[in-house]
Order: structure tokens, then C-alpha cells, then sequence
């Protein structure tokens, strides 16, 4: 209090100093008191401000050019894109567009372009980039065989054949479900069967089989990987090829009636053949079953062609192509010219 009085005396200067700053705040806060009383609604005015700021940022900025324009013309491509990734307009030196616009407008550019960044790319696949790759890669590779130089000689080497596909497409996931399937086919000829094991085969893959390509053709899809039903596949082609040599004991008392297709060897058809052949050649010579199962019909004219034509005919059922074969058979075996037919 004491230091109050000494620097407030009556008359003093910082008595008048105070007294005038006291009085000029008072009349301020009046004023101010008074023009907003006067002003119904006061606008706050943003857009004037910002673009002000906007252009004094502008000229502290300096401007860069594109990378894309700044890129030499002959750099490696490989280290700009080395693998797959989104597209990022800056890094291709390309001007590219794509989208969908109404007729008579360009498509939209590579800036900001949705339908270029949502879908995978090649351009890490440039011929250029591949034949680097591939040199990087071939001295982890094996030459390949001299001998296989041909369809035959690979099919006969490597009769399994696996077809799998790949797919590219629009979605949040690289993953396509139709890329598990697998099919592995191989050709029935190429199989090590005998009679019986081919017939249990053929049996055992059902409509797997198609008869005019001679391929058994595996199927599998029913697992999420392709490793899976590449395994799944390779499973039932060994499955079906081992047990189609196991013989069941109900299998050796099977006769003639049970059998499931017409086997000529076991008919009558083959018997009377092999009899008509022995008095043919003055010979009579009385045969066992097993005898004339095991006749080697080679040794008589056109008896193999007789052979598949009854065969057909009696599995295949009647019809034009099987009793034209069958009548041209019977002709060719005893010798007598091919019947004529004159279109009327």
C-alpha cells in the first residue's frame, strides 16, 4: 500500500500517465460497446483470407516438374518397375488413359485414375525385364533332353499331362477360386493293363474316360489349394490303376451270362470260326474250351476284321454303320466280292 502512495501522489506524472491510459480504455470499450450494438450481425469472411493464403503460399513454393517427365529415355525399366504393384501415374513415363466416357470425349488420364490403380498390371512383364529374369534363373535350370525333340517322344516318356490355369482380374484379392482346379489326363494305351485290369479300369473311372481321344481325364476341385487337388488327382489315378490288377474271388466264378460286355474269344462265334477253319484244311481235330480260347486266329484269312465286326455289332447294338460292317466281314471271309448297292 505504502508503494501505491508513493508512486500515485496527487499531481504526480504517473497520477496524469494512469488517469489518461484509464480514461483512453474506457473510451475504447465504450466505442466498441456502442458499434456492435449498432451492427445486427457481424460475417465472418473466410474465402478472402484463405485465398490470400493460397497465394502467398504459391510464391514461396517453387514448382517441380513431374518425375515421369524428368525420366531419361534410356533407363533400365526393371529397376524403375521391378514387380507387380499398383499403378502410380508419377513412375510411368506413359500417357495413359482408361475408363469409360460418353462418345466423343477422351478417356480419362493417369493422374487419379480409379480404373488404373483398382486392377493388376504388366508392366513389370516388359520383354526386356523378362529376358533379365530369365538370365538370372537359367543357372538354377537343367538343360533340356536332346531326345525329347518331338510330341511322340514326350508322350511317350511323359504320358501324364496336369493342366492347371491362371487368372488375372479385378478384385481386392489376386486370388481367383477357379485357379484350384486341376485335371490330369493321361492316355489308356500308355497304361501297363492286361485284359482283365483294363476292363476293371474302365470300369472304375466311368465317364472319366472318352473313348474316340483315348484320354482318362481327372477332374478335382472340391479342395481350397491346388497343391491339394493336384495331390487329390495323383491319389485316384493310383488308387484306380492298382486295384484294377487285384482279382476278387467272386471274379473267377464269373461265366459267360455274367459277363458286362460281349467277349468273342469266350463265344460260340469264335468256336465255330476255329471249326470251319479245320474243315477248310481236311482237318479234324477235336478241341478243349481252353483250346479254342486260346486259337491264335492269325493264322486264318480276314479273321480279325470278322472278329471286331461281330464285337461291335454285339456291344454297339444294330445299326446301319455296324450290319454294313459286319455283312463286308462275313463277305471278306469267305472270299466273296463286296455287295454293290445301286442308288435308285
Amino acid at each position: 500500500m505504502s508503494v501505491f502512495i508513493k508512486y500515485n501522489k496527487p499531481g504526480s506524472l504517473g497520477t496524469i500517465f494512469n488517469v489518461q491510459v484509464l480514461w483512453r480504455f474506457n473510451s475504447t470499450t465504450a466505442e466498441t460497446v456502442r458499434k456492435e450494438e449498432d451492427e445486427e450481425f457481424r460475417v465472418l469472411d473466410i474465402l478472402k483470407k484463405r485465398d490470400r493464403q493460397q497465394k502467398r503460399t504459391a510464391r514461396k513454393v517453387n514448382i517441380q516438374p513431374d518425375r515421369a517427365d524428368r525420366m531419361a529415355t534410356d533407363q533400365n525399366w526393371g529397376n524403375v518397375w521391378p514387380g507387380p504393384k499398383t499403378f502410380h501415374p508419377s513412375s510411368v513415363p506413359l500417357p495413359l488413359r482408361q475408363g469409360y466416357v460418353p462418345k466423343g470425349q477422351a478417356p480419362p488420364g493417369k493422374k487419379a485414375n480409379a480404373e488404373l490403380m483398382k486392377i493388376p498390371n504388366f508392366l513389370h512383364l516388359t520383354p526386356p525385364a523378362i529376358k533379365t529374369q530369365c538370365e538370372a534363373i537359367k543357372k538354377y535350370c537343367t538343360e533340356w533332353p536332346k531326345l525329347l525333340n518331338s510330341e511322340d517322344a514326350i508322350e511317350k516318356h511323359y504320358p501324364v499331362e496336369v493342366i492347371t490355369s491362371d487368372y488375372c482380374h479385378a478384385s481386392p484379392t489376386i486370388r481367383n477360386p477357379l485357379a484350384r482346379i486341376v485335371h490330369l489326363r493321361v492316355k489308356l494305351s500308355t497304361l501297363n493293363l492286361d485284359k482283365h485290369a483294363k476292363d476293371k479300369f474302365l470300369r472304375l473311372v466311368g465317364d472319366c474316360y472318352d473313348e474316340k481321344t483315348d484320354f482318362v481325364t481327372f477332374v478335382s476341385d472340391r479342395c481350397p489349394m491346388r497343391k491339394q487337388n493336384l495331390d487329390y488327382v495323383n491319389y485316384l489315378l493310383t488308387a484306380c490303376y492298382h486295384e484294377s490288377w487285384n482279382v476278387e474271388e467272386w471274379e473267377k466264378e464269373k461265366c459267360e451270362d455274367d459277363m458286362e460286355y460281349y467277349d468273342w474269344d469266350n463265344n460260340a462265334s469264335k468256336k465255330s470260326l476255329v471249326n470251319w477253319h479245320l474243315r477248310c484244311n481236311n482237318q479234324e481235330i477235336n478241341l478243349t474250351d481252353e483250346e479254342y480260347k486260346n486259337y491264335d486266329i492269325s493264322k486264318i484269312s480276314n479273321a480279325n476284321g470278322y472278329k471286331e465286326a461281330v464285337s461291335s455289332l454285339m456291344n454297339d447294338g444294330e445299326n446301319e454303320d455296324t450290319v454294313k460292317n459286319y455283312g463286308s466281314a462275313v463277305r471278306k471271309l469267305f472270299g466273296l466280292p463286296e455287295r454293290k448297292f445301286v442308288q435308285s
